[in-house]
């Protein structure tokens, strides 16, 4: 995926004192059937940076990282900024989600990206658990080499079935596999390939799947074609059951479908087209599901991303 880190942290967004206002007309103690929002900024301070950015924008649910988007170093975290950003969150009702580091790799041939890529998803469900994150998404992985694709699953099964274990025993964060968007030996790109994935771990309860419109296109799916976002949806669950969907990730693209390139776009602005994302939002298998942009957030990005899939949902 285009890295969120060098997507949302720059470009202004709409006064936070505007967006309060439309918050605040919304019931309280009511939760919207599709909570939008965004991949949030966190340089800073976890909470100073994310609960005001969140704020401005109109979000309804936040993704962070907690780490180095592409690096393997795990920072401890501030025990201030956390308890602090979860009771904000927990106050506005905003869902959380972290993303592991773009490096994590389960399927590597290089014992030492796989024991690393293990370390790294440890370390995000114990931030996660620190910030009340329901979820740690990550990505489905690679296995780089021709003969490496069954030794890949194994790895798979083996690095996560003990991760998912005490996650579970703990009642800490779920994990969310997300599909690539396609070449490079990918693990899993297109929707069908999550069955053998979630396969590979006995179809463990805490294992679950986030779903990346523009990951989906680039690996094939032709989700602007009229009827073709409902029916990579209706593959989805055909594939995994709708109740293994926990997450959406709205990105337009600026390629072609089946590009293999991931290159996130403004919804709307790209080849995928905005009515491809109104199929997203009324699709039966993605109500009550949270979903995150990752778009560019240059000019209200973000804002103007989650303004359009609030228009768009039910």
């Amino acid at each position: 995926m285009s890295s969120p880190a060098s997507e949302h942290a720059s470009g202004p967004v709409a006064p936070a004192a505007e967006q309060s206002a439309d918050r605040s007309a919304e019931p309280r103690g009511t939760a919207p059937d599709r909570p939008v929002g965004s991949h949030t900024p966190t340089s800073g301070g976890l909470a100073k940076a994310a609960l005001p950015y969140a704020d401005a924008i109109g979000s309804e649910v936040v993704q962070v990282y907690v780490g180095n988007s592409r690096g393997w170093a795990l920072p401890p975290g501030d025990p201030g900024q956390d308890a602090a950003f979860r009771a904000g969150c927990e106050g506005r009702g905003l869902p959380v989600y972290i993303h592991a580091s773009l490096l994590v790799n389960l399927g590597s041939p290089t014992p030492a990206t796989v024991e690393k890529s293990v370390a790294t998803l440890a370390h995000a469900l114990d931030r996660g658990a620190a910030i009340g994150a329901s979820g740690v998404v990550f990505h489905a992985g690679s296995a780089v080499d021709a003969g490496h694709a069954e030794a890949a699953m194994r790895q798979v099964r083996e690095a996560l079935l003990p991760l998912l274990d005490s996650a579970a025993a703990s009642g800490g964060p779920k994990l969310l596999v997300e599909p690539s968007a396609g070449g490079g030996r990918s693990l899993a790109s297109r929707v069908e390939h999550l069955e053998p994935y979630l396969a590979a771990v006995d179809w463990h309860p805490w294992l679950g799947a986030c779903f990346d419109t523009c990951h989906a296109w680039a690996a094939g799916h032709d989700l602007a074609r009229e009827g073709g976002m409902r029916e990579t949806l209706d593959a989805l669950v055909d594939a995994i059951g709708a109740e293994r969907l926990w997450l959406v990730h709205a990105n337009d693209s600026r390629d072609l479908c089946g590009s293999t390139r991931d290159r996130h776009e403004t919804i709307g602005k790209g080849t995928i087209g905005e009515a491809a994302f109104a199929e997203l939002m009324t699709h039966p298998a993605t109500a009550g599901i949270p979903v995150i942009v990752e778009t560019p957030s240059e000019n209200q990005g973000h804002a103007d991303d989650i303004a359009t899939l609030k228009r768009l949902r039910p």
